[in-house]
């Protein structure tokens, strides 16, 4: 070996040697960064015999543990948006022992009664009674209300999710030419590739992908049901945001806007899983579901005491203790939760017609209790509910308060279950992700070889020094 090659082998491998060290540190930096991939360094001999070469940077990915902790990071959106509108709908209705819950509300307007009958001339129990009426439909409207601002917060929530889809596309469709143009210059791409990957990671956040890799370091991404965001450009996604959404807006009845890939609607099939999924069943179907139950709830207390024998003073076609909006319940269900009102001839401090009658025209005998008495006995009776979603039997007021409420505290309590068991999952997941990514007792290990090869390379030219100062005084 001449002394020229001996020194660019050992010139090569102090190269190699800083590149390796350098790679261990980023590595060792970055342990616990989410996203980062381990990189290692690739050497191959020098074709002239002139040492090592460093061929490039190998980035270690395991894609398989990629797509499954992708996997979990979409279930725990969806829990995650599934556990707060729950959560949220049972504090409007109220959980067991509180006051203001539905029930609460109903067991304290039947107490009222039970009391003003017993005393029909005292006005104190009297506008007692009034004010727990009023307040049981206070507590309905603010419920019903809280329901349609969780379906407008979602329909605004979904624009928001779709914008931020698009640019995030965009941003990817950039990495994808970014990339083989700098592999092309013999750089080192790992940064980006962890980019990328940070950025596919979030698009699966909000609608579950699948990356399938093309040629020149480009991916494209669909979703679990086969939409296509990305394939060479990105989709061009849109939704027309509603704003405010009422009762009776649905998807089905086309009041409410749904996503559009290039121009095209499609179905939440294609778009299952996520967070951006988990929006669409809240505003479509939860929300939904949930007002149905209160406006049943509603229905029934109008019904109660808009019997015709009930209230003498009262004509065919006039309200009872509660209204609709005022009138009469006319059959449109829809929303009544919302609408309902205690009757108008109690205000203005004329509590005495539950005792005279809601159509009197003067104050009855103070001591005249049977229209309170009625007013008692039709809260409490037990009534076939037209709509069977929350029971089949017949039930009092308070039974289908108590049904409305337990339904609300029944899902809230799975919904929590299953972000529990979504969040453990993908704590899992992460971790077996980890588990393959930087060791760093292995990475200190290897940091302690390169020293030594570091160290042979430099004792190697500092040996060539001086051969080369012998050789010249020579």
């Amino acid at each position: 070996m001449s002394i020229s090659t001996a020194f660019n082998s050992a010139l090569s491998g102090l190269t190699a040697a800083s590149r390796a060290s350098a790679l261990i540190s980023d590595n060792i930096a970055n342990a616990l960064t989410p996203g980062y991939a381990r990189r290692s360094l690739e050497l191959v001999g020098d074709p002239l015999g002139n040492g090592v070469a460093v061929a490039g940077v190998r980035r270690h990915s395991d894609p398989v543990l990629v797509a499954n902790r992708r996997e979990a990071d979409a279930a725990l959106g969806h829990a995650e948006t599934m556990e707060r509108f729950h959560a949220r709908l049972e504090r409007v209705t109220g959980t067991v022992g509180d006051a203001t819950s539905l029930v609460g509300r109903v067991s304290a307007l039947e107490s009222r009664l039970i009391e003003a009958a017993s005393l029909p001339g005292s006005a104190v129990r009297l506008d007692a009674a009034v004010v727990a009426a009023a307040d049981l439909a206070t507590g309905l409207n603010e419920a019903a209300a809280e329901v349609q601002q969780a379906r407008s917060d979602a329909d605004r929530e979904i624009a928001r999710q779709v914008a931020r889809l698009g640019t995030l596309l965009g941003e990817v469709v950039g990495m994808n030419r970014k990339i083989p143009a700098l592999r092309s210059t013999g750089g080192d791409v790992s940064a980006m590739l962890d980019s990328r990957q940070a950025l596919i990671d979030e698009i699966n956040r909000i609608v579950p992908v699948n990356e399938v890799s093309r040629g020149r370091d480009a991916v494209a991404l669909y979703t679990d049901g086969g939409a296509i965001l990305l394939d060479g450009k990105a989709a061009d996604l849109t939704f027309d945001e509603t704003g405010m959404v009422a009762a009776h807006m649905t998807a089905g009845n086309g009041l409410l806007g749904s996503v559009r890939i290039n121009g095209l609607p499609v179905t939440m099939r294609a778009l299952v899983g996520g967070s951006l999924a988990a929006q669409f069943e809240l505003r479509d179907r939860l929300g939904p579901e949930a007002q149905s139950d209160l406006d049943a709830l509603a229905r029934d207390l109008v019904e109660r005491f808009q019997e015709p024998d009930l209230d003498p003073s009262q004509g065919p076609a006039a309200p009872g203790l509660f209204t609709d909006s005022g009138a009469r319940f006319a059959g449109e269900a829809a929303g009544l939760a919302g609408r309902v009102s205690l009757n108008a001839a109690l205000g203005n401090g004329e509590s005495w017609r539950l005792r005279s009658g809601l159509g009197a025209a003067v104050p009855g005998p103070p001591g005249e209790a049977r229209l309170l008495q009625g007013f008692v006995s039709a809260l409490g009776a037990a009534r076939q509910q037209p709509d069977t979603r929350l029971g089949s039997g017949a039930m009092s007021a308070a039974d289908l308060a108590s049904a409305v409420m337990s339904r609300a505290g029944q899902q809230a309590y799975e919904a929590q279950k299953a972000l529990t068991r979504a969040g453990s999952e993908r704590t899992e997941m992460q971790r077996l992700e980890m588990e393959q990514g930087v060791d760093t007792d292995a990475e200190l290990q290897s940091l302690m070889q390169i020293e030594q090869v570091y160290g042979a390379n430099a004792r190697l030219l500092e040996t060539l020094e001086k051969m080369m100062d012998q050789l010249l005084r020579i």
